[in-house]
């Protein structure tokens, strides 16, 4: 008897500790963590974190850590203009050889003698990197590595001898240093050698009592010298054991646990001066963490941060997956249903946006803040004919404004710089912005033709301003960029000219980037009033008009971008039932080229609406399904997006998967997702996160047309979920759950007075609900008036089929909040 009971009883604790175990793994799974049971071997397997201007990749090998580092200022080169009197001569021949069908020598003088005759952007640089090196942990067990997304802080963990090693590595945003804590579960046992390293040819360690300093200047790039200079310093506070510091190496032995502490500072202060003292810089950063504690340090940081990531939630069902490390679950997405990988992928981009552009800081480039190389692939810049763009479209819907703040700075800055160039090169008033710029704010056109010439980044530029406006209704911050879309747009008067084959008022030279046309001999991008110039000319002439009527102001100015406008040539249907990418009717349907530019008008612009102009939007469906769902990361992103606008949620879905591809070191080329969750264009590139992070969001809210729109591209996987603090045009604020596939519960919090108008599915209930009629009288909420389209006479278009939507009007007040139910 006695033996059965103690049978039962190991029995019975045996389940609760399957139970218990269990439990672990859900909730492992529920938790905002990447994960993984190895070192990263490779750069994409490493951890980023990042406090805006400070980033860090986290390895986290038990024998030698290595925590590659930058700043977000060090960059090549100094402050410069690129603008030069050649392009003015050149300007009247290439347009003439444009409009005669020569494009190859008109690519060709453009190359020569309008691109920049200087340089062509400066490149993000590392800093370098600080290696650990702990002897004898070579051969270890239990390993654990994580990045915890919900405090921004990332954590190594495993075993040596019987004994627990615990890492934890944070970039403070109150402290702006790095720390890494190394602890152990034996007192005396933190043993290590800390040094700095970098790849810059000329730089200087020294040893300063109880410090480590490393110094140097960035790189001479095309003749240009780098005149960046920095400083990272680094010191340890130890609890027991000894430490020494000499020849540059931080070492300690037998400590019961270190806490090491990085600072770096550089010189630049602003694109037109680098005089900041950058060593009493890095002195002061550092000296004033040392007074904190670790915890102190990340009490802080987490606050700090949590403040911003913890106004979205998203919980897009349970799976019954095993709980495998982050990189198998990507592998697998495919395959298996991971809603949970999804939420974590949403959540991971917002993460990264907060990590890599605070307020009053630089604007994320095309790798964020992390970069390991001195000569990263594009240099890391700003790509104004999309990618530096896609970075910030999270930054509004997903409530993160602050985040956008470094973008508009950018505005700011480039509206200056561009005058200069718009006056040498062009002769003409405002300001220009072309396909690129760096740190410097560089504005005229760089690298070949091919994709250099292409004048409308201000445009581009211009419309995002206009965005924040619409998601803030803020008059005084409309105020303030309202001089910097006019002088665009006073740009474009003086730039456009006739075509003299088409009549049109024309953008020219031009491009749709970055790919070539069907002229002369299908090899040259150059042209005149390609669908993109005229889609976001349209845009920045007709928010201009709104603004005049929103601060009554500038009238006359309004009267003649009508005029201008109305010269223009309207978007086209050519022979496929494709929207024209370019004013010729060149469309091939075997052209796969990542850019999908002519889309500009459905996403992330609002020109092309299934019920407004429902011809187009089946012709940009048509564009869409000829170029394939295939393509590289950022590309694969932007689609996400344009399937959500055509209200496909299955293929945007498809489309998330095709993104969420494990890319390993033996894929050469295509997109994806590495094992770190960052974008693979290849190589890596940040945009292709944050397009998918604004997607996934768009495929459950959209706000662009008369209203909002609740589950508008909904997978039909994703039947039951919530999500809470989504941030609408009009300054709204929603938190929303649905089951069935259909809206169970709504909550709206207005941060304006106005009239709310929701559109659904499936009906609604509750107190304020009316049924909507006629227009929406909400300015936030506008619709666009877009010329009617010239169709071919030989395309074939299918009827839109859109379902039957429930649309109500809701009259909200400032600061107060509404709740409505799924009928």
């Amino acid at each position: 008897m006695k033996e059965f009971m103690n049978r039962n009883n190991i029995i019975l604790k045996s389940l609760v500790l399957i139970f218990l175990f269990g439990m672990l793994k859900v909730s492992a799974q529920n938790e905002l963590k990447l994960w993984y049971d190895k070192p990263a071997e490779i750069w994409n397997e490493a951890l980023p974190l990042g406090n805006g201007r400070l980033g860090a990749m986290v390895f986290g090998d038990p024998a030698v850590e290595r925590l590659q580092l930058n700043e977000e200022t060090i960059w090549a080169g100094s402050p410069n203009s690129n603008a030069h009197e050649k392009a003015l001569v050149a300007l009247p021949k290439v347009r003439q050889l444009i409009f005669e069908g020569r494009y190859k020598e008109a690519q060709d003088l453009a190359t020569s003698d309008i691109r920049s005759q200087t340089n062509n952007g400066m490149p993000y640089q590392t800093f370098g990197s600080v290696y650990v090196s702990f002897p004898g942990h070579q051969n270890y067990s239990n390993y654990y590595r994580d990045l915890n997304i919900e405090n921004a802080t990332a954590k190594v963990k495993y075993t040596v001898g019987g004994v627990e090693y615990t890492r934890e590595i944070l970039t403070a945003f109150e402290d702006d240093v790095i720390v890494v804590k190394l602890s152990a579960n034996k007192p005396g046992m933190i043993t290590f050698n800390s040094f700095m390293n970098s790849p810059f040819d000329k730089t200087l360690t020294t040893t300063e009592e109880d410090q480590v300093t490393l110094s140097g200047e960035t790189s001479t790039v095309e003749g240009t010298r780098g005149k960046v200079k920095f400083q990272g310093r680094m010191t340890a506070k130890h609890d027991g054991g000894n430490a020494s510091v000499k020849n540059g190496i931080i070492s300690v032995e037998n400590a019961n646990a270190v806490t090491l502490y990085i600072s770096i500072a550089t010189n630049f202060v602003n694109y037109k001066d680098i005089s900041g003292d950058y060593i009493s810089k890095s002195k002061d950063f550092l000296d004033k963490a040392i007074a904190k504690d670790f915890e102190t340090i990340k009490e802080d940081h987490v606050k700090y941060y949590q403040k911003f990531f913890n106004r979205v939630s998203l919980d897009l069902g349970k799976s019954h997956v095993d709980n495998d490390p982050t990189e198998i679950r990507i592998k697998k997405f495919d395959s298996q249903f991971d809603p949970e990988l999804a939420a974590l992928y949403f959540q991971f981009g917002r993460y990264l946006l907060i990590s890599c552009s605070q307020p009053g800081g630089q604007p994320a480039n095309l790798q964020g803040i992390w970069n390991d190389m001195l000569f990263p692939p594009w240099e890391s810049k700003y790509t104004m004919n999309i990618n530096a763009e896609m970075n910030y479209w999270p930054s509004e819907l997903t409530n993160l404004s602050e985040m956008h703040e470094p973008f508009i700075q950018l505005a700011r800055e480039v509206a200056e710089t561009g005058k200069e160039t718009a006056k040498i090169m062009y002769n003409a008033n405002g300001w220009v912005l072309h396909h690129n710029t760096d740190i410097w704010r560089i504005t005229g056109p760089i690298d070949m033709a091919a994709s250099g010439m292409w004048p409308t980044g201000g445009a581009w530029l211009c419309q995002d301003l206009w965005e924040r406006y619409l998601y803030t209704g803020d008059t005084e911050y409309l105020k303030e960029i309202f001089p910097i879309m006019k002088g665009a747009a006073q740009f474009f008067l003086d730039f456009m000219i006739t075509d003299p084959n088409s009549g049109y008022l024309v953008v020219v030279p031009s491009n749709s980037p970055e790919n070539t046309h069907g002229g002369e001999d299908g090899k040259s991008t150059i042209t005149a009033g390609t669908t993109m110039d005229n889609q976001l000319v349209f845009d920045l002439f007709t928010n201009i008009m709104r603004a005049t009527d929103i601060l009554s102001e500038d009238k006359g100015f309004a009267k003649e971008l009508q005029i201008a406008l109305d010269k223009m040539a309207p978007m086209q249907i050519g022979q496929h039932g494709q929207l024209q990418e370019w004013l010729i009717d060149w469309d091939d349907p075997e052209d796969h080229h990542r850019h999908v530019s002519h889309l500009y008008g459905l996403f992330p612009s609002n020109q092309i609406s299934p019920n407004r102009t429902p011809e187009l939007f089946q012709a940009a469906k048509t564009s869409l399904e000829f170029r394939g769902d295939e393509s590289t990361g950022w590309s694969m992103g932007w689609k996400v997006n344009l399937w959500a606008r055509l209200l496909d949620g299955d293929h945007a879905y498809k489309l998330l998967q095709d993104q969420l591809h494990l890319v390993t070191p033996e894929q050469r080329k295509g997109g994806g997702t590495y094992p770190n969750m960052l974008d693979a264009h290849q190589p890596f590139q940040i945009d292709g996160n944050f397009g998918c992070t604004a997607g996934i969001a768009e495929m459950l809210m959209q706000s662009h047309e008369g209203g909002i729109q609740l589950l508008p591209a909904l997978p039909s996987v994703w039947k039951e979920g919530v999500v809470r603090g989504l941030k609408t045009r009009g300054g709204y604020e929603l938190d929303m759950s649905w089951k069935n596939s259909k809206v169970s519960e709504l909550k709206i919090t207005a941060s304006i007075d106005g009239n709310c108008r929701l559109r659904l599915e499936s009906p609604l209930r509750g107190a304020g609900l009316r049924k909507a009629k006629g227009k929406n009288d909400n300015p936030f909420f506008y619709e666009v008036n877009v010329k009617e389209p010239i169709i071919s006479k030989s395309a074939k278009l299918e009827k839109v089929k859109l379902p039957k939507y429930y649309e109500y009007d809701v009259q909200m007040k400032a600061g107060e909040t509404y709740t409505f139910y799924g009928k």
